[in-house]
């Protein structure tokens, strides 16, 4: 068994300057499409493991995803946005930021996350920056999401609005949550959804560096 704390490659020491997600692709001998869907494909590969001597094979199931963009929406009193929408798979209302999926090939992230805003939540917003980029499940999907901060919100009159709310999306109540309460209640274990947990701890530490080390909008995934 390799050291944990030497690079596996190098042999040398790894410290806190390594820790920096890279780009690595090991090697597929077979790979299969076992369903195809609507917002995501399972794709069945035959991996070989680089550090067995070239021998082992093992199979891994791939959920392809489209990718999603989320919203962590920050008002001038310090309060986030939320809305509640009925979670099917888990079984739950979950409180949650405003997102959406990639489904339009090519149309800029911050694009999808304006109409998102404005969409689920009824509102626009003057500053965006790059909140942070997650891969939720990283041991079955390749889904990606970026979650945008956006500040200098106005509200835009429903009727101006030209989107209709249907299924699980009908009836999304809004409520605005003081920062501070809704790291309380992530930490409290009250709110379960990665994009709003991870908006408000993100947007909490942003906060208490005056907003300094946020990214552009536009700025690579990586």
């Amino acid at each position: 068994m390799s050291d944990p704390g030497r690079d596996p490659d190098g042999g040398r020491p790894l410290g806190p300057g390594d820790v920096r997600d890279r780009p690595e692709r090991w090697e597929v001998v077979a790979g299969s499409t076992v369903f195809e869907g609507h917002v995501f494909n399972v794709r069945r590969d035959r991996v070989r493991m680089p550090r067995g001597a070239g021998t082992e094979v093992v199979g891994r199931d791939v959920i392809e995803h489209l990718g999603s963009v989320g919203v962590l929406a920050l008002d001038g009193d310090d309060r986030v946005l939320l809305l509640r929408q009925y979670r099917h798979p888990v079984g739950r209302l979950l409180w949650e930021a405003p997102a959406g999926l990639r489904d339009v090939a090519g149309e800029p992230l911050q694009r999808l996350a304006e109409r998102e805003l404005l969409e689920e939540a009824g509102y626009r917003a003057g500053r965006w920056d790059t909140l942070a980029d997650v891969f939720p499940s990283s041991g079955m999907s390749d889904e990606r999401v970026r979650i945008f901060l956006a500040r200098d919100l106005t509200e835009v009159p429903a009727a101006e609005i030209d989107f209709e709310r249907v299924h699980e999306e009908a009836d999304m109540p809004v409520v605005w949550v003081p920062l501070d309460e809704a790291v309380g209640k992530v930490l409290a274990g009250e709110i379960h959804n990665m994009i709003a947990v991870t908006g408000i701890l993100a947007a909490h530490v942003a906060r208490a560096r005056g907003f300094r080390d946020l990214r552009p909008v536009d700025a690579p995934e990586g």
